[in-house]
């Protein structure tokens, strides 16, 4: 089937209904993983899809307040071998950043063994955690060719999977991020214009610096305009991972300057985050490589604009505001183009919380359905 085929098809919507001779009342799906807030919005809020997913298991020897990445539990083929009676369709999503292909392939061959199909969403055809894509790149030419089913979340996303492996994804879009109240919560009035950056803790993926400095420029001119820049604590600790002198010399310059506000703190939690891109009126992310975007998504839920770059397939999500950044370096004025066309289109498109609900009951549907169509 072509790609274009494979969009067009009944599973590339969520509102379409699939065949499927088999319908058990329940589903358990071992889901890598679980808890994450994508995995949990693809599914009914009520379990009313007769999906059930099995909880994360939690890796030996991490705490139950740990913040740290694990390896997931249910990558190991030991796993698979041990709770296969436990579960009727393996899910992947994330997490496999740290498992070699000779792994993934031992994961295939013991799901084949037990007769249980895999069915894999592709989130990143680019890792953002990771600068070299090669490792990336022999996982994922493991496990595409391999899966009874896949998903994605873009159309031009699946085009590149036809491209590159001739298979065919099933197009469904990403889910709400954000929950109510929140999610229908009015935003606050305001005068001034804020553009934001958040630059994390300094994922491979970013160059928030050029970025920063060019919004830095457009938002003098800007009436009302105020840029401000968030980032976490570890870029400024020697000896942390993520420490970056250069970025955090180059931050307490402009801020010295008085063009940007600078804010240095910890991870927001989910409530923190909401009322900080709430905050903003547009969000502009830095990426130099990636895929598919969650922020994008939350900033739609609260009626934050979004500027992205043209790498991957971020403007494939929702509506937003495209600029040029890549490995070869930012156009300046494709950026200053995307600023003045946020500030002149406010208040910026926000996801109607009904047909939020409306999405995620149908996502449910196609996935339940999908779920069914593998398990024949």
């Amino acid at each position: 089937m072509t790609a274009a085929a494979a969009h067009a098809s009944p599973a590339a919507s969520p509102h379409a209904r699939l065949p499927h001779p088999y319908a058990p009342d329940e589903i358990r799906v071992a889901s890598v993983p679980a808890g994450h807030v994508y995995v949990r919005h693809i599914h009914a809020a009520d379990g009313s899809d007769g999906v059930v997913l099995l909880p994360d298991p939690r890796p030996n020897g991490a705490p139950s307040t740990s913040q740290r990445w694990w390896p997931p539990v249910m990558l190991d083929p030991a796993w698979v071998r041990e709770h296969h009676d436990g579960f009727d369709v393996y899910h992947l999503h994330f997490g496999f950043d740290a498992q070699s292909p000779r792994q993934l392939t031992e994961l295939v061959g013991e799901l084949r063994r037990h007769g249980k199909p895999l069915v894999q969403t592709v989130h990143d055809l680019r890792n953002p955690h990771q600068p070299d894509r090669s490792a990336h790149d022999a996982a994922l030419d493991v496990l595409v060719p391999a899966a009874d089913c896949l998903i994605t979340l873009t159309p031009g996303a699946a085009d590149e999977i036809a491209a590159r492996w001739g298979r065919t994804a099933h197009v469904l879009p990403h889910p709400h991020v954000v929950e109510e109240p929140q999610l229908s919560r009015p935003r606050a009035p305001r005068t001034d214009f804020v553009i934001g950056v958040h630059a994390k803790s300094l994922r491979p993926n970013m160059a928030p610096l050029p970025v920063i400095r060019a919004l830095a420029a457009v938002t003098a001119e800007l009436p009302d305009g105020r840029l401000r820049v968030d980032i976490h604590t570890d870029t400024h600790e020697p000896g942390a991972r993520a420490h970056a002198p250069e970025v955090v010399a180059g931050l307490a310059e402009l801020a010295a300057e008085g063009t940007v506000d600078l804010r240095v703190h910890d991870y927001f939690d989910d409530d923190a985050l909401w009322e900080y891109l709430s905050s903003l009126d547009l969000s502009v992310l830095p990426y130099t490589f990636g895929t598919h975007s969650g922020w994008l998504e939350a900033c739609y839920d609260l009626g934050t604009a979004v500027a992205v770059p043209d790498c991957g397939y971020y403007a494939e999500q929702r509506p937003c505001h495209l600029y040029r950044h890549g490995p070869d370096g930012l156009d300046v004025r494709s950026l200053e183009v995307a600023v003045r066309q946020a500030y002149a289109h406010r208040p910026a498109p926000r996801a109607n919380p009904r047909a939020r609900k409306g999405e995620r009951n149908a996502l449910a549907a196609a996935h339940r359905a999908l779920y069914e169509r593998c398990l024949t």
